[in-house]
């Protein structure tokens, strides 16, 4: 059972005429309807404080659960009555803060399978009333096109309600590339760009303005680093600089593209990695700096996307995820299994969880959330060492039940 309490204040100037009322049915009772249960807190509060308690959602007047009792001795009777919300209600709409955002659009940048942070994230947005707009890696375009026209993704695309995630459209997107201008040639006539057209950021933002007008909601999934398997100090220019531009300036592109057809109040959301300020063996190629740098565009993007456009930005330090991406890195299970073992949460991330927390940083619920690094990732964040060390065995550490 549970209540819905009046103010501090109230209850404790109610304290002294408290009682507890429960009615229950018998073969001689009256057909008058009572609460199955009603908790009554007396009080001598006067009718302006009355009006304004009672205006709120299950709260109501004594007089109006006792029709029986005449006006005088209502106005004698004057009493803040809390209800017990009771089973029956379960079938109802449930009360609070829903994320909605059904009116809005959203655009994910770097969807191109089902088993992604950018698929979670473009479901979760659905879930809660977007229009879900996908630029998709122009390699892996007919692919991804060819799987959800086959309905290899119906099974993935199934939301809280049962319905399927719907997809507006489809735009092939290479966010390395500003413009056409700065394409090389190589990349003109390579064979897996054929067939496609106005793939990079200036020209898809423009077919975006020109098929919808507007969007609410950017979303950057884009991570990619040629030279990741390499240390650091093997990494060469070309290999650190490719990092760089795909994973980080292709947010600033995207968004300094985008600003001028999102309208005010929306948001800009990132996926980002504990790498960018912890030392993590394997994720080299520059990778790790990609992601320092993207968290500090961050907060100066929100600044300035803030204080022109009224547009949040923040970005996402996920967890581990054995996403087909990550799986290419090559030690994703060990990092899943070193998060499990150390987390302060022990148990596997899904890609859901940073897919709701998602929409949330996009919804209305985060109006005043700007400029953040948002960790999902069961805590690992907080964590100063690895407590699965042998060094650590007598100190009985607590671990999760199973």
């Amino acid at each position: 059972m549970i209540f819905n309490f009046v103010s501090s204040k109230m209850a404790s100037t109610a304290t002294h005429g408290m009682h507890i009322v429960s009615v229950k049915p018998c073969i001689n009772c009256s057909p008058r309807k009572f609460m199955p249960t009603t908790a009554n807190f007396s009080t001598e509060l006067k009718s302006p404080m009355l009006k304004r308690l009672t205006s709120s959602s299950h709260i109501s007047s004594r007089q109006s659960l006792f029709p029986s009792l005449t006006s005088s001795q209502s106005k004698n009777f004057e009493k803040v009555v809390t209800r017990a919300m009771s089973g029956t209600v379960e079938n109802t709409p449930l009360p609070g803060l829903p994320i909605d955002l059904r009116g809005k659009r959203a655009f994910i940048a770097g969807v191109a399978d089902d088993n992604g942070y950018g698929w979670a994230i473009a479901k979760s947005l659905a879930a809660a009333g977007a229009e879900i707009l996908v630029g998709t890696w122009v390699p892996a375009l007919n692919i991804f096109e060819s799987s959800l026209r086959r309905g290899k993704f119906d099974e993935s695309r199934k939301l809280p309600d049962g319905s399927l995630m719907e997809i507006t459209k489809v735009y092939p997107l290479d966010a390395v590339f500003d413009d056409m201008e700065s394409v090389p040639e190589d990349i003109k006539t390579n064979k897996r760009y054929s067939g496609s057209s106005k793939w990079t950021v200036q020209e898809v933002v423009e077919c975006v303005k020109q098929d919808f007008g507007s969007i609410d909601i950017l979303v950057h999934s884009l991570a990619n680093g040629p030279e990741v398997s390499k240390p650091l100090l093997e990494t060469s220019r070309n290999g650190y600089l490719a990092a760089i531009s795909a994973s980080s300036y292709s947010f600033i592109s995207l968004l300094s593209h985008f600003v001028p057809i999102m309208n005010p109040g929306g948001a800009s959301i990132s996926l980002t990695y504990i790498a960018s300020e912890k030392i993590i063996p394997g994720y080299g190629g520059g990778m790790s700096s990609a992601k320092a740098a993207l968290e500090s565009d961050t907060r100066v993007l929100a600044f300035e996307a803030g204080r022109k456009h009224k547009i949040r930005v923040n970005t996402i330090s996920a967890g581990p995820l054995r996403s087909r991406a990550a799986k290419a890195i090559g030690f994703i299970d060990m990092m899943i299994d070193y998060s499990s073992a150390n987390a302060p949460l022990q148990k596997e991330l899904s890609a859901e969880e940073v897919g709701n927390a998602a929409a949330f940083l996009a919804s209305p619920l985060a109006s005043a959330i700007t400029g953040a690094v948002v960790y999902v990732d069961n805590g690992l964040n907080a964590m100063g060492v690895g407590v699965d060390s042998p060094i650590f065995e007598n100190l009985d550490i607590p671990k999760a039940a199973n």
